[in-house]
C-alpha cells in the first residue's frame, strides 16, 4: 500500500493526504486490526476442539473486520471520479485482486492438489473478497455521499442480502453488501466522532463489555452458527427462517459497533514501535494467507501439542509475528510490483495534471534565476 497519507484496503482506501502527518492512531488500529485478523485465521484449523478458543473467535470475528471497513470509509470520504483517484484506485485495489486472487486459486489447485480449482477473478477465494468489495464500495461513494439517509438505505441493503440467496457467490456479492454499512458508517463519521471512544472514560468502560462478549461468546459456541460473523450467506443458506436474516444485519451491526468502539478506545493514541507498519497492512493481509493455507494444506496444525493450550498459545504469537513481518518495509519494497504498480503506461494524463506540472517546473526554473 502507499507509504504516504492514510489508506484503507487494510491499508488503502484513501488518497494520499500530502503535507499532512499520519495520525498515529490510524496506524496503530489498522496495525493491531491486522494482527487480529492474522490471529483468527491461525485459529480456524483448531476453534472445533476448544469452546474457550472459539468463543474468543466468535468475539474477535465480531469487530476486527468492521474496524478495519469503517476506518476505510472514513477515509474515502474525500474520493471522487477525478482521474488520479481513480487511477490510483485501479492499480491500488483492483490490480492487487487480480493478481492475489490469480495467485491464491493457483496456490490452492497445486499446493492443495485440489484440480478443481480454477482462477476465476468472479469468485473471490479467501482474503481477496476485500479488495473487490472496497473496489465496489469506493466507486459508489459520491452516491453515499449525496443520500440524505445513507446509513439507513446501506442498512436495508444489508437486510436485503441476507433473504436473497438467489445472489450467488459473484465477487462476493453477499459479504460486499452485508458490510456495506460499516463501510457508509465510516463514510459519515467526523474526527470528532473517533475522539469521543478515545477517552479514560471509555477504555475503563471497555473492559467489562469485553468480558461480557467473551462469555457470551463461550455460551454460544454450542447455540450459535458462526456463519452468520462471516456475513457470506442468506439466512436460508443457513438454514435459518427468512425473516432471521435482517434481524441478524441489526443485531450484529450493533453488536459490531460497540466492540469496535470498545476496540478503538484501547487503541493507543501515541506512536509507538508499531505506529509505522500501519503503513503496510495490505501486504500483511494478503500475504500471511499463504503461510496460513501453507500450513493448512501441508499439516501444519495436525500436530496434536497445538490442541493444547500452551501451543494456541505459542501459535497465536507466531502468527502475530508473522504478519508484523509482513508488514515491514523490506517486504513492501519486495511485492510493491504486486501491490502498489504505477502502470503509467495504461493511463492516458489528464490536462489539470499536466498543468500542475506544467506549473511546478515554471516554479523551479524561476527559482533557478533567482
Amino acid at each position: 500500500m502507499q507509504p504516504n497519507g492514510h489508506n484503507t484496503t487494510p491499508q488503502q482506501a484513501s488518497p494520499p493526504q500530502r503535507g499532512k502527518q499520519r495520525d498515529a492512531f490510524f496506524d496503530n488500529a489498522k496495525y493491531l486490526a491486522i494482527v487480529l485478523v492474522a490471529m483468527g485465521h491461525s485459529w480456524e484449523p483448531l476453534k472445533g476442539d476448544s469452546r474457550i478458543l472459539e468463543g474468543v473467535y466468535t468475539v474477535v470475528y465480531t469487530f476486527h473486520m468492521p474496524a478495519f471497513i469503517i476506518i476505510s470509509g472514513y477515509f474515502s470520504r474525500s474520493f471522487d471520479m477525478r482521474p488520479d483517484r481513480l487511477r490510483r484506485l485501479v492499480t491500488g485495489v483492483l490490480v492487487p485482486y487480480v493478481i492475489f486472487e490469480t495467485a491464491y486459486s493457483l496456490f490452492k489447485r497445486y499446493g492443495d492438489h485440489d484440480p478443481g480449482m480454477d482462477v476465476s477473478l468472479l469468485d473471490p477465494w479467501y482474503l481477496t473478497w476485500f479488495l473487490i468489495a472496497l473496489f465496489i464500495w469506493r466507486l459508489t461513494t459520491p452516491l453515499w455521499k449525496n443520500l440524505r439517509w445513507p446509513l439507513p438505505v446501506a442498512l436495508g441493503i444489508a437486510m436485503f442480502g441476507t433473504v436473497s440467496p438467489d445472489i450467488g457467490n459473484d465477487l462476493d456479492l453477499q459479504r460486499v453488501l452485508q458490510f456495506l454499512p460499516y463501510f457508509v458508517l465510516g463514510l459519515c463519521m467526523k474526527p470528532e466522532h473517533f475522539q469521543k471512544v478515545r477517552t479514560r472514560t471509555m477504555r475503563i468502560v471497555a473492559v467489562p463489555v469485553f468480558a461480557a462478549a467473551l462469555v457470551f461468546g463461550w455460551w454460544a459456541v454450542p447455540r450459535m452458527n458462526t456463519a452468520w460473523f462471516y456475513h457470506r450467506d442468506a439466512a436460508q443458506e443457513l438454514a435459518a427462517p427468512w425473516w432471521t436474516g435482517p434481524v441478524m444485519v441489526l443485531a450484529l451491526f450493533g453488536c459490531s459497533l460497540l466492540l469496535t468502539a470498545c476496540f478503538f478506545a484501547w487503541v493507543p493514541r501515541r506512536k509507538m514501535w508499531f505506529t509505522a507498519l500501519g503503513a503496510g497492512t495490505l501486504y500483511g493481509y494478503l500475504l500471511h494467507g499463504f503461510v496460513i493455507k501453507a500450513g493448512d494444506f501441508y499439516g501444519w496444525f495436525d500436530h496434536a501439542w497445538m490442541r493444547k493450550p500452551l501451543g494456541e498459545i505459542a501459535l497465536t504469537l507466531a502468527a502475530a509475528a508473522v504478519v508484523t513481518l509482513l508488514c515491514t518495509p523490506p517486504v513492501q519494497r519486495i511485492f510493491r510490483f504486486a501491490m502498489e504498480p504505477e502502470m503509467k503506461w495504461a493511463f492516458k494524463r489528464d490536462a489539470a495534471e499536466l498543468a500542475r506540472e506544467r506549473e511546478k517546473q515554471e516554479r523551479r526554473r524561476e527559482m533557478a534565476n533567482v
